[in-house]
């Protein structure tokens, strides 16, 4: 907890913030170098400052040449840990591989690469993205689960979104997620990337901006209309059907062709001497359905998106051919298909929608 008050706090944390930005620009690939890697006290290092300045005038009031010399002693200590801390960090090369699509309220998951150019292996690196509106938020509204959590031994939310590389030699592939709070396009927040190694005095840190944005879609929300959108039997399917070749369901008899596979033919009817045939079969692909903006039962217009969400993964994993149809959308342009990939298609353009 800050001992000053957040009416000072807050305008010097915008101001810093605004500052470490325009040192770093964004990149989806960053180095550590001596521009954008900082180095200060950590708290058990304030400690360490205070015993120095006490042994110094210690020395010089009492005129005693041991506690001077156990001062320059500390000093030295300090100078090495020091250079050891800033070269620990500085060199170490970032790069974004992979933002994943994620519902509004869920986190995305970001993969990154982390390399070691340097024959010494890196210890103690911690990666974390800062979430501080959405740690602030979660601490308003649940403070007393927070407590439990604490006293249960359970991770925090920050434990959760930071991971801790103990050793890196030459690189390693690390994912970090992202909390999301509503649908569009998210700005990945800055990642701060620092170290306390080797004896915790000194504190260097990073960060990192980067300019490749996530997409959030719309949280699913079920709704009762969906009873159209349901995959009907095989004994329900109207005439005109589609069918496509398969293994599944049986389709038909025809005369046997030579060169045609032993494995298809109808042994029973060659049993009881109706001669040789072949057996074809189908699988049903059921019929074309339509997910339109305009007859979702919601009111508000972020409502209607969330079931058109809940329809497309519903149809996506059923593997039911469909389109879906959005307010701004031509009649003639919508695009017609199945799987679980077109449906994240329908996810990105529910994201992206205004």
């Amino acid at each position: 907890m800050s001992l000053l008050p957040k009416a000072l706090t807050t305008p010097a944390s915008s101001v810093l913030s605004r500052w470490f930005a325009a040192r770093a620009p964004k990149t989806d690939s960053a180095t550590l170098n001596l521009r954008n890697v900082y180095i200060f006290f950590s708290r058990e290092g304030m400690l360490f400052a205070v015993l120095l300045i006490i042994t110094f005038i210690a020395g010089i009031n009492y005129g005693n040449n041991l506690v001077l010399g156990l001062c320059f002693y500390l000093v030295s200590v300090w100078l090495i840990s020091f250079h050891v801390t800033f070269a620990h960090i500085s060199g170490l090369q970032v790069r974004l591989l992979d933002v994943t699509m994620a519902e509004a309220g869920a986190p995305v998951w970001v993969t990154l690469q982390i390399k070691n150019d340097s024959r010494q292996p890196r210890r103690q690196l911690l990666f974390a993205f800062e979430q501080a509106s959405f740690e602030q938020t979660a601490k308003q509204k649940s403070k007393k689960t927070i407590k439990k959590n604490h006293k249960k031994n359970k991770p925090s939310a920050d434990d959760l979104s930071s991971i801790l590389v103990t050793r890196l030699q030459d690189e390693q592939i690390i994912r970090l997620p992202v909390q999301t709070h509503t649908r569009g396009q998210l700005k990945l927040p800055r990642l701060t990337i620092k170290t306390v190694y080797p004896l915790g005095i000194m504190r260097a840190w990073s960060y990192v901006y980067f300019s490749r944005t996530a997409w959030v879609y719309p949280k699913p929300e079920a709704f009762d209309w969906q009873a159209q959108y349901a995959v009907a039997s095989q004994e329900d399917l109207p005439t005109g059907g589609q069918y496509r070749q398969g293994q599944d369901d049986f389709e038909r008899l025809d005369n046997y062709i030579e060169g045609e596979s032993l494995a298809r033919v109808s042994w029973g009817h060659v049993a009881r001497g109706q001669g040789m045939f072949t057996k074809h079969f189908a699988d049903p692909v059921g019929h074309e359905q339509t997910l339109d903006y305009a007859d979702m039962p919601a009111a508000q217009h972020e409502q209607k998106l969330a079931q058109l969400a809940y329809g497309a993964l519903q149809l996506g994993e059923l593997g039911v051919a469909f389109n879906m149809r959005l307010p701004n959308d031509r009649p003639s342009a919508s695009t017609v298909s199945e799987g679980e990939a077109f449906a994240q298609a329908c996810l990105l353009r529910l994201a992206k929608a205004p």
